[in-house]
This record gives structure tokens, C-alpha cells and sequence, in this order.
């Protein structure tokens, strides 16, 4: 017989407004305790000393992250010119420095190199697997390796600001799997002066913003009561991205069970992702096919 699951069934969003020196799996605990829920999970890990928006996922909102963690986001981050450390933040230690410093124009000249489909190579001191291992372990381990460049979209990358000489304060929107830190990195190599990530702010990720966000003064104030589950958002809103289609009420009966069901559908291409609902709650992700939804995920709720 399996094992009951601790804690209360809840499901939805809870979006928290991250504090620096706290890792994301924290305030997921934290989130997770003050609720009493059964699970919980989050769309997209921001590093420590980051800041900023952390959608926490509730029960079955869990099955739904791949698509915040898909979606766009954006960030605001400071890199410290004429410096590079071996972490490519604050928390590394300095390993080349350059007295040069780059003018606004030089920076805003160079920022188009990152724009589009571009190649990144993630930090050495990040979370990518390099041979079944961490690749920050193998760096704490002082091992030498190499990590392989990957993919990234990247719509937007800004200079928003110039506090000083050794500052500049950027904007970026990108895609999944995206590396400030790598952004700061590489952007320093390409003006000759060496950079790192002085600080980090995520301000959105898809429909949840940092300024809607509670902080883990909020979350401990309201633990244990309605006045903190008033604050979780619907399932439904961590699938924003997705075109929506309305199921029959046989539909949804066919689609609970794992089937596929009849849907009404206006402007879904044969074969599109879609998800379908009935009075408002979401039944099941899928593909749209003649008139059916062939379902992929499936939500009880």
C-alpha cells in the first residue's frame, strides 16, 4: 500500500520576491511549511545571491513549471568592469584584472553580439552536469574540465544605467537556460576589461512579476493561515503561454482518464499544444487533433 502523503493537497502559484543569500530550494521549503502542502516545486533557479521573482508551484502546478521554465524572462544585473573572478560574480575570488574601461558606445556597440540565437558557455561554477557530475563540484574539487557552449535565445539586452566607471547596469530578455553571470563573462572579455556580476535581480519570468512577488517576511507572518493561501494564484496561470481550447463535459470525463476528449477549439492548428478547460479550471495539457485533445498531462482538480 502506498504511503499517505504528508501535508495538505493545494495547488497554484505562489510567486515570491527572492532574497539575496537564500537558494531557491529554500524558499520552496520555506513555502512548502507555510502552507502545510504536499508538494512544491520551482520554475527556474535563481542563484543565491540573486534577487527577484521565484514562482513557487503548488501540488499540481507542478506539472506545469516546464512551461514557465520555458517561458521568457528578464533581468536586471550590474556587471563590476575591469575584473574577473572564477565564480563570474561577487562571491569568487578576483583571478584577472584591466585598468581599461569602455564608454558607454563601446558597450552599447557591443551588446548586439548577444542578441538573437547565440551559442553560451554556462560558469564553471553553475549547476550543468559535466560527465554525471555538477560542474561547480568539480571546480570546488579544483579539477580541470571544460564546459560546452549551448544554445540561448536572447530577445533584448539593454545598458540601463552607468553609476560609474567600474559599473554598468544592463537589461536582458531570454529564453530558457540563459547565464547572466556568463553574459557579464563574455561581454568584459569582448570590451578588453574583464567582468563580473556585482548583483542580480530577476524581474519577471512568463506571467509572474518580481513587484507581485512576497517576501519571506510576508510568507512567515501569514504561515499557517488563509490570509497567506489567499495569495496562491491558479494552476491555470502557469499556462498563460499556451493557446486554451473548451472541453465538452464528456471531453473532460474522456481527457481526466488519460484519453482523448472532445474540445471546441477556435484558430488551433491540427497538431498545436493547447490545453483544455471546463468553467474555467484546466483538465489536461495536449496536442489538438480533429476535433480532440490527445492528452499529455492531466490535471485532478
Amino acid at each position: 500500500m502506498a504511503r499517505k502523503r504528508k501535508g495538505r493537497e493545494i495547488s497554484g502559484w505562489l510567486v515570491v520576491d527572492k532574497p539575496a543569500g537564500m537558494t531557491s530550494t529554500a524558499v520552496v521549503n520555506k513555502v512548502k511549511w507555510a502552507l502545510q502542502a504536499q508538494k512544491a516545486g520551482h520554475a527556474g533557479t535563481l542563484d543565491p545571491e540573486a534577487t527577484g521573482v521565484l514562482a513557487v508551484a503548488l501540488g499540481e502546478a507542478t506539472k506545469t513549471v516546464p512551461y514557465i521554465t520555458d517561458a521568457l524572462k528578464a533581468y536586471t544585473f550590474c556587471v563590476r568592469l575591469g575584473q574577473a573572478t572564477n565564480t563570474d560574480d561577487t562571491e569568487g575570488e578576483v583571478i584577472a584584472e584591466s585598468e581599461r574601461r569602455p564608454t558607454d558606445a563601446e558597450i552599447k556597440a557591443a551588446l548586439g553580439g548577444f542578441v538573437g540565437d547565440v551559442m553560451q558557455v554556462p560558469p564553471k561554477y553553475s549547476a550543468v552536469k559535466i560527465d554525471g557530475q555538477r560542474a561547480y563540484k568539480l571546480a570546488r574539487d579544483g579539477e580541470e574540465f571544460e564546459v560546452a557552449a549551448r544554445p540561448l535565445w536572447v530577445e533584448e539586452l539593454l545598458l540601463v544605467d552607468r553609476p560609474d566607471a567600474d559599473h554598468a547596469v544592463l537589461e536582458m530578455t531570454c529564453g530558457k537556460g540563459g547565464y547572466v553571470r556568463s553574459v557579464a563573462r563574455d561581454l568584459g572579455e569582448k570590451l578588453g576589461c574583464f567582468g563580473h556580476v556585482a548583483w542580480l535581480r530577476r524581474v519577471w519570468s512568463g506571467p509572474f512579476e518580481a513587484e507581485d512577488g512576497l517576501s519571506i517576511e510576508d510568507i512567515d507572518r501569514m504561515a499557517h493561515s488563509p490570509e497567506l493561501e489567499a495569495h496562491v494564484r491558479p494552476l491555470e496561470e502557469g499556462l498563460a503561454d499556451l493557446p486554451m481550447v473548451t472541453a465538452t463535459p464528456e471531453g473532460a470525463t474522456r481527457l481526466r482518464n488519460g484519453n482523448p476528449g472532445m474540445v471546441i477549439a477556435t484558430g488551433i492548428e491540427y497538431g498545436d499544444e493547447c490545453w483544455a478547460a471546463i468553467e474555467g479550471k484546466a483538465v489536461a495539457v495536449g496536442r489538438y487533433k480533429a476535433g480532440e485533445l490527445h492528452p499529455s498531462r492531466v490535471f485532478n482538480q
